[in-house]
């Protein structure tokens, strides 16, 4: 009796283990693993050059956020998602400028940086640009970035920082 039983876990096993591979392989033609996709994040920082104003700063900072985005679309195919946060220097002070947010199927479709991106409207102000848009906007100049506030009858100067060389 003992050889009879040892035949039959013999013969269970060969069919449990030759069953096996075929249902693992429906399986995975059926429903196949999720691929890993991720988000990835930037963060870069421009230094405002002698002689920039905050537009040409703007354009920089879209510049340098479009060169991000598409290297790190290129470098990992797994990404499916960029976030780009550009802050820009001026006189010591930092700012974050501006934010893109895009995915691989809308940076593929529109690659165009002013399309994607999200203005931080204080930027200016905390870059001391705030002097320049305020005589902009009394002008009638172009002045997207900036909220429009009430203006007060008293005009207070903005402090500049100075800089200190070693």
């Amino acid at each position: 009796m003992p050889s009879i039983t040892k035949k039959i876990r013999i013969k269970t096993a060969v069919l449990l283990l030759s069953m096996a591979a075929p249902i693992w392989l429906g399986t995975e033609t059926i429903a196949p693993q999720i691929v890993r996709a991720y988000t990835n994040r930037v963060d870069l920082e421009i230094t405002r050059l002698p002689g920039d104003n905050y537009k040409s700063l703007l354009r920089r900072a879209e510049a340098v956020a479009r060169a991000a985005a598409q290297r790190s679309f290129d470098k990992d195919i797994l990404v499916t998602d960029v976030s780009v946060v550009v802050s820009a220097q001026n006189f010591g002070a930092i700012a974050p400028v501006l934010e893109l947010n895009v995915s691989r199927t809308q940076w593929r479709n529109r690659p165009d940086t002013q399309r994607w991106a999200k203005y931080f409207k204080m930027a200016r102000t905390l870059l001391f640009f705030g002097q320049s848009a305020n005589n902009n906007t009394a002008a009638g100049g172009e002045n997207n970035a900036v909220e429009n506030t009430p203006q007060s009858t008293e005009a207070v100067p903005i402090p500049i920082p100075q800089v200190e060389i070693e």
